[in-house]
């Protein structure tokens, strides 16, 4: 078999065993079902927004509701169907075989197990390790144009709740995967249980982050991102001294307060979300996910 062939079978692989999974998941609910504990704490989290809201005014079905809980599903399972595991996997599998060029292979870049520690301490590894380099992938799509133009697609919310959380173009997690596998597979020893608790940790911090809720976890505020905090990461008028963005943490915010990126002048209840020029950016799926094949840089710039 060529090599060729060997990117192949993994793809078709890929497919295959995601879409057996899928079907899975939405046909056995079990307490780490990805697909009913979307739904569950999307759930929830709506269900707070109803009744702690803090933009009284706004609509129980705000602006782009339906837009955002369609993204939620396609981001969350057909995204995963189309192109990402396939993507993953062939990446990991092309990272090994550049590794085996030079006589190594991922275990033997691998630094510790985390098996061989307790489970807590492992699982506590793991989520920082993530939440770290995530942090900073998401100051790249920032910083870099490139792929700013893809983050737009995010920051074309106008109005916040839970699930604008998972309003993204395809190519993030794209991204965010790419620049998460050295260091992980660096690691090594994590299992599905543990992806399992880290992920529903930070989908559902994500969730509130993005909700119609006034909350700071009070001294928690500088560990845990909040909604209070993220609003000002979707203002529309950013600062002079960051244009390129603020409060870049994910899950955690104590990364922005170490690295001064924090921002939160005062209360942004009602402050404007978006970004230069979002008035001319595509309103419907389909024209926000090809947005960045249409863009060009404008002339002078």
């Amino acid at each position: 078999m060529t090599l060729q062939e060997s990117y192949i079978e993994v793809v078709k692989r890929s497919y295959s065993g995601y879409w057996n999974y899928l079907k899975h998941e939405i046909s056995a609910p079990d307490w780490d079902n990805y697909f009913y504990g979307l739904i569950a704490v999307s759930l929830l989290v709506w269900l707070l927004e109803i009744i702690f809201p803090w933009r009284k005014k706004q609509p129980i079905f705000r602006k782009d509701f339906w837009l955002d809980t369609f993204y939620m599903f396609f981001n969350f399972f057909l995204l995963n169907l189309i192109v990402l595991i396939a993507l993953s996997n062939a990446t990991a599998a092309f990272f090994d075989d550049l590794l085996g060029v030079f006589g190594l292979h991922i275990g033997s870049l691998q630094l510790f197990d985390v098996d061989r520690l307790p489970r807590v301490l492992g699982l506590f590894i793991f989520f920082i390790i993530s939440d770290f380099v995530q942090w900073n992938t998401h100051r790249l799509l920032h910083k870099v144009p490139f792929l700013w133009n893809f983050h737009k697609v995010h920051h074309s919310v106008k109005q916040m709740g839970f699930a604008a959380h998972l309003r993204y173009h395809w190519m993030e997690p794209v991204v965010y995967k790419s620049l998460l596998y050295i260091p992980i597979a660096i690691i090594g020893g994590f299992d599905a249980q543990d992806v399992v608790i880290v992920h529903f940790f930070a989908l559902a911090i994500g969730h509130l982050n993005h909700a119609n809720l006034g909350w700071d976890y009070g001294p928690l505020k500088y560990v845990l991102n909040n909604p209070k905090m993220h609003i000002w990461h979707h203002v529309k008028a950013l600062p002079e001294h960051a244009k390129q963005g603020v409060n870049f943490g994910l899950t955690l915010s104590i990364w922005d307060y170490i690295f001064k990126t924090d921002y939160i002048p005062e209360d942004g209840r009602d402050i404007e979300l978006g970004f230069e020029g979002d008035e001319n950016f595509p309103k419907d799926f389909m024209g926000q996910e090809s947005y960045p094949i249409r863009w060009k840089k404008p002339s002078g710039s």
